[in-house]
């Protein structure tokens, strides 16, 4: 059966669109996930080190692994994401690819904790460029029905990338330093930026969806994104309810090396094994299952996509609560395995959904301003806040400070599961909205 017939003006690089390319162009923007989870979360695993050889608090830690790095990671992804909107998606994920392992790998000579900051500034101007436009090369490459599987597998990259950064973090904190770990995880990003330039191709926008989109029809301006994104209702609460998961998350993550180190006396060569098979293959597992049921489910009904992370949003919440008030390393990380599986559930729904509820040249804006807002309150906040509670209950709870700042900062998921739940009351409606302007234009 012959394919649709294309416009001139779409370029013959656009990449084709036959089930092994697609898979194998996911399984390229994964790998650039991964790299780019390893070179953000190794710092977490380096922390009590690092704390020792330049002599901070946790509070200035929470800074480091939190809006140092947030900040300009979030706030460049907008203007990054308009770019990407206009022009080559697979350019400039090379390039940001190119900077975020590059300066990774500069972590690992600087001589004092402020060059060190800045550095890590230098790791999210580079990640800002690499998800919105990934999230949005996959939305033209899968079509809508199996998107959410599809956005699932890339969320995977998440877990993968923690679960070696904590891994090789560990084992090579432990041989030859913290140094050497940030040269080692950063360098490889370099040649995978050589691959990714040439050989990914630019996708046509809109086919997977039954229409083209060419580059003579504008993006529009950012600001109307930023319009259209608040006003519709769902998109509101999907960003707050994976902001306010992302809390949590990223107050866990990055500070659970922390809290295992103080209360249980662990090596970093042991929590990073056994954090890297618990989030990487649990939170793995979580990840895909999350985007898999909700396209199972969500063929019954489209709200499963939002009522399934926040069902089990809720029901990890004893668990967490378990982490945290063992008496033995052991029993914690047993407890530990619930949360990692349940704690990235809602990425593939949540990006599937976005994808689907703005018009074609919008949907990488979308994305951008889905994560500014995700990590402004998740990567910013979360560890920042356990930072501040662990200095603020220190005098009372002395090295377990960490134990009751973590616990604490858990039940933000409460919040975060309301978000979801009020989301899909108009989720329905909305998404046909879309779909009709998308056949109307």
């Amino acid at each position: 059966m012959a394919g649709p017939s294309l416009p001139d003006s779409i370029s013959t690089n656009a990449a084709p669109q036959d089930s092994s390319y697609r898979w194998y162009a996911l399984g390229l923007l994964t790998a650039v996930y991964v790299i780019n989870f390893v070179d953000r979360q190794i710092l977490s695993i380096l922390l009590p080190d690092i704390k020792e050889a330049f002599e901070v608090s946790d509070t200035y830690l929470g800074f480091l692994v939190g809006f140092t790095f947030a900040i300009f990671y979030a706030t460049l992804g907008i203007p990054i994401a308009i770019w990407a909107d206009r022009g080559n998606r697979r350019n400039i994920i090379t390039l940001a690819l190119t900077i975020f392992s590059a300066m990774t790998a500069l972590c690992g000579v600087v001589q004092s904790f402020f060059q060190l900051a800045a550095a890590r500034i230098g790791v999210g101007v580079g990640e800002a460029g690499a998800s919105p436009p990934s999230h949005s090369i996959i939305a033209d490459l899968f079509a809508p029905h199996e998107r959410g599987t599809a956005m699932g597998i890339f969320a995977m990259g998440v877990n993968l990338g923690i679960m070696l950064g904590f891994f090789l973090g560990g084992q090579i904190n432990e041989a030859y330093g913290w140094r050497v770990a940030f040269l080692s995880v950063g360098l490889p990003g370099l040649a995978l930026a050589l691959i990714v330039r040439f050989v990914l191709k630019e996708p046509i926008r809109g086919l997977a969806d039954g229409h083209t989109d060419t580059a003579d029809h504008a993006a529009p301006p950012v600001w109307e994104s930023a319009v259209y994104f608040f006003r519709v209702r769902a998109l509101r609460h999907i960003a707050f309810g994976a902001a306010l998961n992302s809390f949590v998350g990223y107050g866990a993550v990055n500070w659970l090396p922390t809290f295992l180190d103080r209360s249980y006396q662990m090596s970093s060569s042991d929590i990073g094994n056994y954090l890297s098979v618990i989030l990487g293959v649990g939170g793995g597992v979580g990840t895909f299952l999350g985007g898999y049921y909700a396209d199972v489910l969500g063929k019954r009904d489209v709200r499963w996509n939002l009522w399934l992370p926040a069902a089990v949003i809720v029901a990890a919440i004893p668990f967490t609560v378990g982490v945290y008030l063992s008496f033995t390393w052991s029993a914690s990380l047993l407890f530990f395995v619930v949360p990692a599986l349940a704690g990235t559930i809602y990425l593939g729904p949540s990006l599937a959904m976005v994808q689907a509820l703005v018009p074609l040249r919008m949907r990488t804006v979308a994305s951008a301003i889905l994560l500014f807002i995700i990590n402004m309150i998740g990567m910013g906040l979360g560890p920042q806040v356990v930072g501040i509670l662990s200095d603020l209950l220190s005098d009372r709870f002395a090295h377990e400070s960490m134990r009751y700042a973590l616990l604490i900062a858990s039940f933000v998921n409460l919040w975060s599961a309301t978000h979801f739940v009020i989301a899909a009351r108009s989720l329905r409606a909305e998404l046909a909205a879309n779909q009709e302007a998308a056949r109307n234009n």
